[in-house]
């Protein structure tokens, strides 16, 4: 059985460089609008009998690359492939896992059943928001994460430094667990808590940051507020220095210009998501790679051996 790579047009720089680390060409085919915005995919090679992995994250404009995806595996199942994996490395619609209220939907679930009932054999996702998105899936779900690569980059930049690892927030500490474990470091903990509507949050720090160099872990950056409120907290505290390691940096609204006027050093994300022109243009903003782990998990997937061994 072959192995073919194909990819949307949400993050096709990243489908390229993974295809580039695994020394093999992208597969050809367009996937394309009618002047209406519907989506029309055509495969422009043979995929049948092949292992095809179809790299398309589900970010902004979420519901146009949602179709894309869904379309494309159709056009993938109609044209024979052996097998079809969805590689989402950023999985749109994963902050809807519960019901936070009723007559709310659980449309993290309903992705899951559209992406199953299209045809995908496996699912291969990164840094999920919601473990239990997993279990969402009647199909192999693959949950990888870009710890590796960040806490690689952490080490390069921190060695030898007084280095805090920071939760955002109370949901968070288990990650930060995490990074702490593997980089030899001490936590602390933000508590955010509204007092009353209208009131803005007030930052409790549970631990000592004093002179030491913080570093805020999270997996998704959106409008950047409680990133930028907790900088300014920790900074007030008497850190050193403050920076963010996240591994999603979706970015929507004012977040740009917050990040550019807040007290952080840095923030790092990954190419998860496609960095937008105004991504790059922001001095305090890095991004760093996750091609060569997505591509090392593709290929293992397609040579049936472990996955999960990434990580030991």
């Amino acid at each position: 059985m072959g192995m073919k790579i194909l990819t949307g047009n949400s993050n096709p720089e990243l489908a390229e460089a993974i295809a580039a680390y695994l020394n093999m060409p992208l597969a050809k085919a367009a996937v394309k609008r009618f002047s209406d915005q519907e989506v029309f995919v055509e495969i422009h090679e043979n995929v049948r009998g092949e292992d095809v992995f179809l790299v398309q994250p589900t970010n902004f404009p979420a519901n146009d690359h949602m179709m894309e995806l869904l379309v494309c595996i159709d056009a993938l199942k109609r044209a024979s492939a052996r097998r079809i994996t969805a590689v989402i490395p950023y999985f749109g619609y994963a902050r809807q896992d519960r019901k936070p209220g009723p007559r709310t939907p659980i449309s993290a679930k309903l992705v899951a059943n559209l992406i199953t009932t299209a045809g995908a054999d496996r699912v291969l996702t990164m840094d999920l928001h919601a473990g239990q998105i997993q279990g969402f899936f009647d199909i192999p779900t693959d949950n990888l994460y870009a710890m590796p690569v960040l806490v690689r980059d952490l080490k390069e930049k921190y060695a030898g430094k007084k280095t805090m690892i920071v939760s955002p927030d109370v949901g968070g500490v288990v990650r930060a667990r995490a990074y702490a474990k593997r980089l030899d470091a001490p936590i602390a903990i933000i508590d955010k808590r509204r007092e009353r509507a209208g009131v803005s949050e007030v930052m409790h720090i549970v631990g000592d940051v004093k002179d030491c160099h913080c570093v805020l872990v999270d997996d998704i950056v959106d409008s950047a507020g409680t990133l930028c409120n907790a900088a300014k907290a920790l900074h007030e505290a008497g850190a050193s220095s403050v920076s963010a390691y996240v591994a999603h940096g979706v970015l929507s609204g004012p977040a740009y210009e917050r990040i550019e006027n807040s007290v952080m050093d840095e923030l790092v994300i990954t190419d998860s998501i496609r960095p937008t022109e105004a991504c790059n243009a922001n001095p305090k903003i890095r991004v760093v790679t996750v091609a060569p782990l997505l591509a090392e998990a593709m290929n293992r997937i397609a040579h049936e051996t472990s996955v999960s061994s990434l990580f030991e």
